[in-house]
């Protein structure tokens, strides 16, 4: 071997050592700058009310269930108003991932005047801390006329918090999982938490209580597509007896009653809550 070509090898592989360590000092950088769950949970920009509410909430917990990581595109249906995931999604994607709030809409000729003053509620907490904000996205969701929140098949997470009950009220459960199965990858993971009814409950009585089945929403999944990849008992609270005046607005954090037994549901806390997390199959 001459000099001259050891000397050009040399110089090869020193120049790709030095291209691949770059490449790695990049990577860690960028994945340095994005904060671990626990550290945006704990992060000094969430409401306090809201964390107050982690005790019956789980966010650690039912996030790490649903396999949520930070290169993830995410979607979230109907944060609502105060968006209490969205404090902790949005700074957790915001660095590698992609975080889209799929709202109540807001443009629709039947949009009721509680939907468009959640809406207005959600883009004005947006607005005010760019710094944890501007990258969300922000896309409208009800079906059929709002369905298509993300395109086709670019979703590795879809998440819904408390929804399922008020899209039976409205009539589109069926075409709602349907449209989480369209937007999903394949392989991807739904995850779905919702207050637990007791077995038997009727669809109507769902509408008037707040509560579902477990059996039903596995319905509205399987219909759908989905298979079920597993559930959690972190969000259980077996203190709710879920036969009160208001239904579940009895409980906090509403509290509907307001000052009438209000240490009472104070102490049972928040509702008794499923969680499941299905999966788009990969076929």
């Amino acid at each position: 071997m001459s000099a001259r070509f050891r000397h050009s090898l040399v110089a090869s592989t020193t120049a790709a050592v030095a291209l691949i360590a770059g490449l790695a000092t990049s990577t860690l950088a960028a994945a340095a700058e994005s904060p671990t769950l626990a550290e945006v949970i704990a992060a000094p920009h969430r409401t306090p009310a809201f964390v107050a509410r982690d005790v019956w909430r789980h966010p650690l917990e039912t996030l790490g269930f649903f396999g949520v990581k930070p290169t993830d595109t995410v979607v979230e249906i109907w944060p609502g108003g105060g968006g209490w995931y969205t404090e902790i999604l949005a700074p957790y994607l915001r660095d590698q991932g992609r975080y889209v709030a799929a709202i109540q809409p807001y443009t629709l000729p039947q949009t009721d005047d509680y939907a468009r003053r959640g809406a207005e509620r959600f883009k004005a907490k947006l607005a005010a801390n760019p710094a944890v904000y501007d990258r969300t996205e922000v896309s409208e969701f009800r079906p059929p006329e709002r369905a298509d929140t993300v395109p086709a098949g670019t979703a590795d997470v879809v998440l819904t918090f408390r929804n399922v009950h008020n899209w039976i009220e409205g009539g589109f459960e069926a075409a709602a999982f349907e449209s989480f199965y369209k937007m999903l990858k394949p392989g991807g993971t739904l995850g779905v938490v919702e207050h637990r009814a007791k077995p038997g409950t009727s669809r109507e009585q769902s509408i008037d209580s707040g509560y579902v089945t477990e059996a039903y929403i596995r319905a509205l999944a399987y219909s759908a597509g989905f298979e079920l990849a597993g559930s959690s008992p972190v969000n259980n609270n077996p203190n709710d007896s879920k036969d009160y005046p208001e239904g579940v607005w009895t409980l906090p954090p509403v509290l509907r009653l307001k000052d009438v037994d209000r240490e009472k549901y104070l102490a049972i806390g928040e509702s008794d809550r499923m969680t499941f997390r299905f999966v788009k199959p990969k076929r």
